[in-house]
């Protein structure tokens, strides 16, 4: 979009602020000058968070708000438009991530359920409460926390790559109708992120980049506002998914069947080579907020 735009004296609402990416998002956009409108569930996480930034010289409002509860959400956009007249940003970063096989989700379809309605429904109403107003004023921008997933299709991630999937192309269209109104979206493809929802999953432990070192990417994202950041690994599977399917499919198989499922998603502490595939368990990693 050329030159990067300021956020000095804006309002940059950041979902999942209470921990994680969003939290990190939070304080570092606050030092450079916007009013951080702060959304999660959990109210004295959010608290401390806004404590933290206001000892810090910044500015933020905390608004307790459970995402996947619909009367909640539109009383929230009522609510923000009635003391900000519109928010300039919208940082949608409440998520929830499950990695399980889909041979433990056949008696599971409430996972499916449950990232749809963190991962996409909740977003994109918030979304559309919000984006009338920044139609009106002619400036406005949304950046999505989604995943790389979106481009390699990794196993193991189905429910939730399906619902990252299905915001990311959601908000490509609103941004084709919401162009000449100069309201834009990002749409983040990050790859492992070091936060509580890749704690389960033993083979993370130690891997990917900080939640302080995403925020810095996010920041970039508000002040440039391309259209979506990629990974070169993303890319890659991506070109080959394009170029070679069948091959990605044989590399993507044998992926899959080199790393397990946790013990978190098998439901019991039993090595990985002696539980038989088909059982439930509870293996969802904590949303954010």
């Amino acid at each position: 979009m050329g030159d990067d735009v300021s956020l000095a004296g804006r309002t940059v609402l950041v979902t999942g602020a209470s921990s994680g990416i969003g939290e990190a998002t939070a304080r570092l956009v606050a030092t450079e000058g916007a009013h951080v409108l702060l959304v999660a569930r959990r109210e004295d996480e959010l608290d401390r968070v806004r404590t933290t930034i206001e000892v810090a010289g910044g500015r933020a409002t905390a608004y307790p708000c459970d995402l996947t509860n619909y009367a909640a959400i539109d009383a929230l956009v009522e609510r923000l438009l009635a003391e900000h007249g519109a928010v300039d940003y919208l940082v949608n970063n409440a998520g929830r991530s499950i990695r399980r096989s889909v041979a433990l989700s056949y008696d599971r379809f409430h996972d499916v359920e449950r990232s749809m309605a963190i991962n996409f429904f909740g977003p994109v109403r918030l979304t559309l409460g919000l984006l009338p107003a920044m139609r009106v004023q002619r400036f406005g921008h949304v950046v999505n926390i989604v995943t790389w997933g979106v481009q390699m299709k990794a196993p193991k991630f189905s429910a939730y790559i399906a619902s990252k999937t299905a915001l990311d192309s959601w908000s490509r269209v609103a941004a084709r109708e919401a162009y000449a109104d100069n309201v834009t979206f990002t749409n983040m493809r990050f790859s492992l992120v070091q936060t509580a929802m890749t704690a389960p999953t033993e083979a993370y432990r130690g891997h990917g980049a900080t939640p302080e070192q995403a925020a810095r990417k996010v920041l970039k994202a508000l002040q440039k506002r391309p259209i979506h950041v990629n990974t070169f690994a993303g890319n890659v599977g991506e070109l080959m998914n394009l170029l070679a399917p069948r091959l990605t499919e044989w590399l993507f198989h044998r992926f899959d069947r080199r790393f397990p499922d946790s013990r978190a998603a098998r439901g019991d502490d039993a090595p990985a080579a002696t539980r038989p595939p088909g059982g439930a368990g509870s293996g969802a990693r904590p949303r954010s907020g």
